[in-house]
């Protein structure tokens, strides 16, 4: 810095000249006026002086600590678990001034001269010992040499020994390889592996020290050749292990800082957790909380935020957002479901005929004919109540048949037949007509576009009358053939045999004018009839193959379920190892069951399988809940309202899942404005101790639809006193269940009259003011009951009545045609020509 004078400098401090001149003068500076000069000396000088009138000092420190910690990691226990030990240092220098140093010096002095001096015979005997010690470090060193000598003489000629029987070896083993053919020999047993000698390490194997660091030897060979190249060191054992070898390369291990932010591309769903963000973008999930709380958004960690929002944060933070369908794993199956079926080569194919009709009109017992079966008499009821499928090798040909129920609750099963089908058979009984049902299966014929054959059974009962029934069609637009139609109408009869020919030719009639056709080669894919689960088995689902061929060991996905195909079986339980198109059948191996209607495919990525059941899932489950929401606000405002919902709770099992689907859609039409049933648990086979336990925390009644509780289950069930119900046919479930919401309906209050007196003179009572009199012209009056006063049929006054009397008696009631005198509570404008109603309030048992 250039010299400046007083005045300048005082400038710059900010201080008057004056007092920085007496400043100056204080530090023992020569300057007296402002017009001298300030070298920079000086200026540290008058610093120092300056920072010592505050306490400060511009002196080093006297004492420094240092702090060190290390970390490592102990292993302990049997289970040889890892511990992360801490150990921390910590050292303290202090400097000493030069006074600490020369009373130290001085102290060490004064105590040298305390000592006692040395005698001269001590002197002496020091000397003698020390010879005497030399003499004997001389003599081991001496014994040393000779020993290591003696060694590197013995090493070398080992090592000449062995360098040339290696070359013998060598020279011998290439000329019986030129000769001899490779045999190959038997490895030594343990025993002989026991009895060999043990082996000798050689030197010329690469020593290591503790570190497991590779040490040179005195010798450099070539370990290809096995031939020495260069000269031996003259250097002892001890002089060469001493010597490592300096390796290529630095071992250090070296860290280098990222020089840049790493950019991300951030995929985001419509809607994702905070956490689930934070961790895609590789920060805390604090940051991406205060980037939200910047927005004007309070959020937590687990609640989740609309695609839109996650945009702005990530765009914040530096980052690329990636918007992402949420269908996107579904989206990359279809394409490659897409790809497989158009490289597959079209192929003829048999028609798949689904039997349809009113309940009892002879469905089944028309299939049992066709396939030589009994099914019919072993259904409960006599009735269907779930989908069979069946393949039959006809004279004219093969046909897979689809038989449904009748009854009303199961529609959907129905439904999911006509879709699955290329041709309906519509069964009417001959002697019933057309019924709901079986309007209904036209409606879904219609609506699946699947042409029709019409069935009229029952031809063989006398009360037949086939004429009535294809008038009957023919005003629900289903017209036969012989009228123009485009519809046939077989005569048939499931207990004769008469038609069934007939029936088939019609059905292989129509396949034909179709030309059906599917993809033989290739993965399968086709729908789920049925599924139920076995306590042997597992998930047993019925599937209808629609294309390609189903193998043994193929990867499934069918909803929400996916799994290898472990088992396959036809419909008559014989195990098969593939079926093509057309074909139904029974396979084990899937994960859960999955629901009737689903369509399943064979996918050869198991990976991918997986996860679009979990995606399938977890959207089954936020839809769930988003009802369950739903739900309880509606309850909610119902109590707000005074108007609760009354719900009778169930716990329901049944023993496949198209009954299952079919009785909680009949048990859902049964809720109204006040009474509900609430499925509280359901599923496919036996009641369990967890469904008791369940229903016994809920209070539910538990439901068993051809299945029943195991022994753990009953005894729960007995204890705890759970109503526990067993049925075979959909009819009787629904039946009780309609009959305990109905008694849990409140009863509706009817009004009915009981008598009708009319005033034929008004007398006045200083105690009771108007009293009239009055004939009672219909019915009884009572005194107990409520009354109306009216005039000209108008209702002007209701109360009660305050006294019933017949002559000077008071009376509880009076009949028809007799006189009486009534007195009206709190109402003294009655007049003659009015009329007093007395009814009662009756409540009548109401009914869903």
């Amino acid at each position: 810095m250039a010299e400046v004078t007083v005045s300048e400098l005082a400038k710059v401090v900010g201080v008057s000249a004056d007092r920085l001149l007496k400043q100056m003068q204080e530090a023992g500076l020569t300057q007296t006026s402002e017009t001298d000069v300030v070298a920079d000396e000086e200026k540290q000088t008058l610093l120092a002086y300056l920072k010592s009138l505050h306490g400060e000092s511009t002196r080093e420190p006297k004492k420094i600590t240092l702090k060190r910690k290390t970390v490592s990691t102990l292993k302990v226990g049997a289970g040889k678990k890892a511990v992360a030990v801490e150990v921390r240092k910590k050292r303290t220098y202090v400097k000493r001034s030069d006074e600490e140093i020369a009373a130290q010096a001085e102290a060490e002095e004064k105590a040298r001269e305390m000592e006692p001096a040395a005698s001269p015979l001590d002197d002496a005997e020091a000397k003698r010992v020390a010879a005497l010690e030399a003499r004997r470090q001389a003599q081991q060193e001496a014994e040393e040499q000779a020993r290591l000598k003696a060694e590197e003489e013995q090493r070398k000629a080992a090592e000449e020994a062995q360098l040339k029987a290696a070359e013998l070896e060598k020279a011998e083993a290439l000329k019986a390889r030129k000769h001899a053919q490779p045999v190959e020999t038997a490895a030594p047993t343990p025993a002989e592996e026991e009895k060999k000698p043990a082996k000798k390490k050689s030197r010329l194997a690469p020593k290591v020290d503790k570190n497991k660091n590779p040490v040179a030897l005195a010798d450099d060979l070539d370990e290809v050749k096995g031939i020495v190249k260069t000269p031996r060191l003259k250097t002892s054992r001890k002089a060469a292990a001493s010597k490592p070898i300096k390796l290529k390369g630095d071992n250090k291990h070296k860290f280098k800082r990222p020089t840049e932010k790493i950019v991300h591309d951030v995929e985001l769903p419509e809607e994702i957790q905070v956490g689930e963000l934070a961790q895609k973008m590789a920060v805390k999930a604090g940051v991406v909380i205060k980037e939200l709380m910047k927005m004007g958004t309070m959020v937590t960690i687990n609640q989740a935020i609309d695609r839109d929002t996650a945009t702005l944060v990530v765009e914040e933070l530096g980052h690329n957002p990636v918007a992402v369908s949420a269908n996107a794993v579904e989206d990359e199956l279809a394409a490659v479901l897409a790809d497989m079926s158009e490289a597959a080569a079209e192929e003829s194919r048999a028609p798949v005929v689904t039997v349809m009709g009113h309940v009892d009109h002879g469905k089944t017992s028309l299939l049992d004919y066709i396939r030589e079966s009994r099914v019919a008499s072993g259904e409960a009821g006599g009735i269907t109540q779930h989908i069979g499928a069946y393949h039959v090798n006809t004279p004219k040909g093969m046909v897979t048949f689809l038989d449904t129920p009748g009854h009303a609750a199961f529609t959907a099963m129905r439904a999911r037949g006509a879709q699955s089908t290329d041709v309906v058979i519509l069964v009417v009984a001959a002697d019933d007509g057309v019924m709901p049902q079986t309007e209904e299966a036209i409606q879904h014929a219609r609506a699946a576009g699947v042409p029709l054959v019409v069935a009229i059974n029952k031809m063989d009962k006398e009360g037949a009358d086939p004429d009535r029934v294809t008038n009957e069609l023919s005003a629900k637009e289903v017209i036969p053939e012989d009228w123009g139609g485009d519809t046939q109408f077989i005569h048939v009869s499931a207990h004769t045999g008469q038609g069934i020919d007939e029936l088939l030719e019609a059905v292989l009639l129509q396949s034909e004018l179709m030309e059906l056709t599917a993809p033989v080669d290739g993965p399968a894919k086709g729908v789920i009839v049925e599924a139920r689960l076995d306590k042997g088995r597992g998930v047993v689902a019925t599937a209808l193959i629609q294309g390609g061929t189903l193998n043994k060991g193929d990867y499934v996905l069918a909803g929400e379920s996916a799994g290898k195909v472990r088992a396959m079986v036809d419909e008559n339980g014989k195990p098969i190892q593939s079926a093509g198109p057309s074909i139904p059948v029974e396979i084990l191996g899937l994960d859960v069951a999955p629901d009737a209607g689903e369509e399943f495919v064979v996918v050869a990525d198991e990976r991918k399988a997986r996860d679009v059941a979990e995606h399938r899932q977890q959207k089954a489950r936020e839809e769930r809940q988003a009802r369950q929401q739903a739900a309880k606000l509606e309850s909610m405002f119902a109590t707000f309202e005074g108007n609760e919902k009354k719900v009778l709770p169930v716990v329901l099992k049944t023993d496949v899942r198209g009954s299952l689907e079919a009785i909680i859609s009949s048990l859902a039409d049964f809720a109204n404005d006040e009474v509900a049933v609430e499925v509280v648990s359901s599923g496919v086979g036996g009641i369990t101790e967890s469904d008791m336990n369940l229903a016994l925390t809920s209070g539910a009644v538990v439901m068993g639809f051809n299945v029943r509780a195991d022994a753990s289950a009953r005894r729960l069930a007995e204890a705890e006193s759970i109503d526990l119900r067993y049925y075979s046919i959909i009819y009787q479930l629904l039946d009780e269940v309609k009959q305990a919401l109905s008694g849990m309906l409140a009863p509706e209050e009817k009004e009915e009259i009981v008598g009708i007196a009319e005033v034929r003179d008004v007398f006045r009572s200083p105690k009771l003011g108007a009293i009239a009199g009055c004939m009672v012209v219909e019915g009884t009056v009572y005194r107990s009951k409520p009354i109306r006063v009216l005039r000209d049929n108008v209702v002007i006054y209701e109360g009660e009545l305050e006294s019933l009397r017949r002559f000077k008696d008071d009376v509880q009631d009076v009949r028809n045609g007799m006189e009486c005198g009534i007195g009206v509570k709190d109402y003294n404008d009655v007049k003659v020509g009015d009329q007093i109603e007395v009814f009662d309030i009756v409540q009548v048992a109401r009914s869903l």
